[in-house]
């Protein structure tokens, strides 16, 4: 399952820009600005892209974590990108540490809570949006503009922003959905709780439980996104192949799950 490391950057096309031109300006290969946007036939003449495009270029790096960067253009603002990637406002403020939110400068670099999946032989979209529990219209916003982009067809080698689970006041950052877990994997994220407490479980998918409830601790209580780790602990084998992981909060009035973030994964 070939999550793409490293970082990638989400490019707007401009008047006079050319393939090699945003190749170059980034750092990265002609060929793989192509192959990572299906620049090619049948999908269209080589070389071929139109102002306002999308395409997501690999800035050179040797990160092995899959970092999705946004340039901004003329007309974003945070809460379009929000809608876009699937992402709070507030919570992209946080990642992004902006003390001025509402402002935002073209060219600006913005941290999106997302990967990168390089398409597989046989992968349709709504398989992808199984494996990694996002659904189409996530993926289709995610993507759209994008050069290259199809939600009927998506190319081997084509690299598809793929949004991390969250909610409005969660986001898990490890383990990436679709990929295996074990006792003692990382689960990792940010939220803004009150008095810094969330809590995790694991359910395979016949419904077991494979690691009760437990709480973990933020870095930081509300109103601040508090930082969050600790090593998963399992309480029973998994009797199938695949579950979810599960991080939420529990209302102080009924116990009510609140905050709901699902993270599909592999035992």
């Amino acid at each position: 399952m070939p999550i793409s490391p490293g970082t990638h950057a989400v490019y707007t096309v401009r008047p006079g820009d050319s393939p090699y031109s945003i190749a170059n300006q980034f750092g990265s290969s002609l060929a793989d600005l192509q192959r990572s946007n299906a620049l090619y036939p049948p999908v269209t003449d080589p070389g071929l892209i139109y102002p306002g495009q999308k395409l997501l270029v690999r800035v050179p790096g040797t990160s092995q974590e899959s970092v999705v960067l946004h340039q901004v253009t003329e007309g974003d603002t945070l809460f379009r990108l929000g809608e876009r990637y699937s992402a709070g406002v507030d919570m992209l403020a946080a990642l992004n540490r902006m003390e001025q939110p509402d402002i935002l400068r073209v060219a600006q670099l913005v941290y999106i809570p997302a990967f990168v999946y390089e398409v597989e032989p046989g992968d349709t979209l709504w398989r992808i949006g199984i494996r990694f529990g996002a659904s189409l219209n996530e993926l289709a916003c995610a993507n759209a503009g994008r050069a290259g982009f199809s939600p009927d067809v998506p190319f081997p080698g084509y690299k598809l922003v793929v949004p991390l689970p969250s909610s409005t006041n969660i986001v898990v950052f490890r383990p990436l959905p679709g990929t295996r877990v074990a006792a003692g994997t990382p689960l990792a994220g940010r939220a803004r709780e009150f008095e810094a407490n969330l809590l995790y479980r694991i359910r395979d998918d016949a419904g077991r439980i494979v690691a009760r409830e437990r709480v973990v601790t933020a870095s930081e209580g509300a109103p601040a996104f508090g930082t969050f780790s600790a090593p998963l602990v399992f309480d029973a084998a998994p009797a199938t192949p695949a579950g979810k992981i599960q991080v939420y909060t529990r209302s102080p009035r009924d116990g009510s799950i609140q905050d709901l973030v699902e993270v599909p994964v592999l035992f």
